[in-house]
């Protein structure tokens, strides 16, 4: 960023605390179910799994490589890549902006970029746990960082590293395929991105890309596109009548995660692009419009999931550097105080709501306690079973002295040991699901007392405690059943 003058130090180290501080919570919280289901992806490593590409699996195992199989080394990627990707966002913000007499503007406008983005509860909580927008985050950021100095600094052969960012997104989350189909249609639909058609940049990047994808797209033509199905399949949902409702699903839902004020700069952010209308305004213009067009669209039919639109917000934060309104600090230091509004909650729950208002309760509340007092309520040497993914990857890590399986057509599709025909368990069901245990899998043998989740006090969830044997009533019934590992204390 030219110069490293001393006032502007401070955003660094502010960077570090902030990055710290992510690192202490990350080791603090309880595993949400879909966490501790990615441990067990990291544990099975493949090229693919049924519900994303295989990305967040190898971050999750490099963190448990370093801090170990325990809560921190689960996400300890998340905190740092987040600060890499945050580096990445003000460079490329800096090089952007910055023309000769204007230096002081670009630091500004950078650090404002990368500010606005960590302000975000979709960046700032979004980071305290492992999900596959972990990863897509950090491919995003570097795809920009790419494109701008392939771009507007005129060097070509970072459209390599343009290529290899877009490969890793979509190993991460398929959703990177929207602001790369942006990307695209600004190489095609105008003048400067068809000037960059007529030289071999842009097709060596889609070179590195495919090559960068070939293990997820080999795994699924090893299991019958398996993930492409369940993820593509949404596509032609359609159901008008609660179309104004997931509208406004959408829209406040992206209000929220963004955080209000911030959401504000990135809609006007999105305004100057439009207003400037060069060469790279349009480029980001189009990485932007498109996905919310393909957004708004599947909201015609079906809920687009608040977390979705998050893989815009490095591009949204990025157009958000040139607005310059004063109170850019104040929006995010508002950001940053709701995130810790939820830590706070998560941590001593001041507030006592029901888990249908609190999310944290829901999610990572009670885990450890929950999984002792199952283990202590079913004799020594019969396995734990559950018929929900989350369920049975919490029980397989929180309860590591006993056996879990996992009985679920997903289980199939993983390199995983199967258990025996007739074996004997204790299943263990939320009352969440409707209906008794499926007699598909499971003869009742006897019933327990209830068990239930809960923190402080408030209960979370509760759950029946079932002693069956597991059934196979076809040959090779039990591939839909595996033995998930434990946590190595």
């Amino acid at each position: 960023m030219g110069g490293g003058q001393p006032r502007y130090a401070y955003w660094a180290v502010g960077l570090a605390l902030v990055t710290l501080v992510r690192l202490v919570l990350a080791a603090w919280m309880p595993l949400s179910p879909d966490e501790a289901y990615y441990r067990i992806w990291a544990l099975a490593p493949a090229g693919g799994y049924f519900d994303h590409p295989f990305m967040v699996a190898v971050w999750a195992r490099v963190g448990m490589l370093i801090a170990g199989d325990t809560a921190l080394g689960v996400r300890l990627m998340g905190p740092l890549s987040a600060c890499l990707g945050t580096v990445l966002i003000v460079q490329a913000a800096y090089c952007w902006l910055h023309s000769p007499g204007t230096q002081e503007q670009a630091r500004t406008g950078a650090v404002r970029a990368g500010v606005l983005l960590n302000g975000t509860l979709g960046v700032g909580l979004g980071t305290l746990v492992m999900t596959p927008d972990t990863p897509v985050l950090l491919f995003v950021a570097l795809l920009l960082w790419g494109l701008v100095h392939a771009c507007v600094e005129r060097r070509r052969w970072m459209w390599l590293v343009v290529g290899l960012a877009a490969g890793l997104g979509f190993d991460s989350k398929y959703t990177m395929l929207l602001p790369l189909a942006g990307l695209v249609v600004w190489l095609f639909a105008t003048r400067p991105g068809r000037v960059w058609l007529r030289t071999p940049w842009p097709v060596g990047a889609a070179l590195v890309a495919v090559v960068c994808t070939t293990p997820v797209i080999w795994w699924n033509a090893r299991h019958g596109w398996a993930s492409f199905l369940k993820q593509g399949g949404r596509v032609g949902d359609w159901n008008p009548t609660r179309a104004l409702s997931f509208m406004g699903e959408l829209l406040g839902g992206q209000v929220g995660l963004a955080t209000p004020l911030i959401f504000l700069f990135f809609v006007a952010g999105m305004w100057l692009l439009w207003a400037r209308r060069d060469s790279f305004a349009m480029l980001l213009l189009c990485m932007i419009v498109l996905p919310v067009v393909v957004f708004v669209q599947h909201a015609l039919g079906a809920r687009v999931q608040a977390n979705w639109p998050v893989v815009l917000y490095p591009v949204l934060a990025l157009a958000a550097a040139r607005v310059v309104w004063p109170w850019w600090k104040a929006a995010a230091f508002l950001g940053f105080g709701l995130a810790g509004v939820v830590c706070v909650q998560a941590a001593f729950m001041p507030v006592r709501l029901s888990p249908h208002l609190d999310v944290t309760l829901r999610q990572v509340g009670g885990w450890p306690a929950f999984a002792r007092s199952v283990s202590a309520h079913v004799p020594k040497d019969f396995p734990l079973v559950a018929d929900e993914y989350g369920l049975a990857s919490e029980l397989a890590f929180y309860a590591p002295e006993r056996t879990v399986m996992g009985v679920e057509p997903r289980w199939e599709l993983f390199a995983l040991p199967r258990p025996a025909c007739g074996a004997q368990a204790y299943l263990v069901l939320s009352h969440r699901r409707q209906g008794p245990p499926d007699a598909r899998f499971f003869e009742v043998l006897d019933t327990l007392p209830d068990q239930v989740r809960a923190r402080r006090g408030v209960v979370a969830d509760t759950y029946s405690l079932f002693h069956v044997r597991l059934r196979c009533p076809t040959p090779g019934e039990m591939r839909d059943a595996a033995l998930l590992p434990g946590h190595a204390l």
